[in-house]
């Protein structure tokens, strides 16, 4: 059995409850551990902070911290077709192994409310994928002054 990491471990989910595979990744000595750092109250701390993004450079600069800190890999795509709501914008955290099925749902959860509270990171989000690049392109018109 490997020795424990000196930094303190996510408490184990309830038997039956989840299936992040935990005890195996604890038992094998090469796993990347990062994942079991994300404490409970870590975890509603980076959720909060999720909530509460300020802008879309906001939300890459928190996906490169949850990379480097936790190997956690977050996939945000935009449907294809257009998107007219929030559901058009797909949130994705990537399965591995140590995490938590409700870790999975909240993070992106988080996200969502957070482009509900601040609509212009959703907006940033699809001017990113060029969806209105082309609308950027047209000359602005104005209408003549009435005299």
């Amino acid at each position: 059995m490997s020795p424990l990491p000196l930094f303190p471990l996510r408490s184990e989910c309830p038997p039956g409850a989840c299936t992040c595979g935990r005890d195996a990744l604890l038992q094998d000595p090469q796993a990347d551990l990062r994942i079991m750092r994300l404490t409970r109250e870590d975890e509603k701390r980076l959720v909060q902070r999720l909530e509460n993004l300020a802008s879309l450079a906001d939300l890459r600069h928190m996906q490169q911290r949850m990379q480097l800190q936790l190997g956690l890999e977050l996939d945000i795509q935009t449907s294809p077709r257009e998107v007219r709501t929030l559901r058009g914008i797909t949130i994705l955290v990537l399965e591995r192994p140590g995490l938590c099925r409700k870790t999975r749902q909240a993070i992106p959860a988080a996200i969502k409310r957070s482009f509900e509270q601040r609509p212009e990171i959703a907006f940033e989000l699809l001017d990113e994928q060029s969806l209105f690049a082309s609308q950027a392109a047209l000359p602005m018109t104005t209408a003549p002054a009435s005299r």
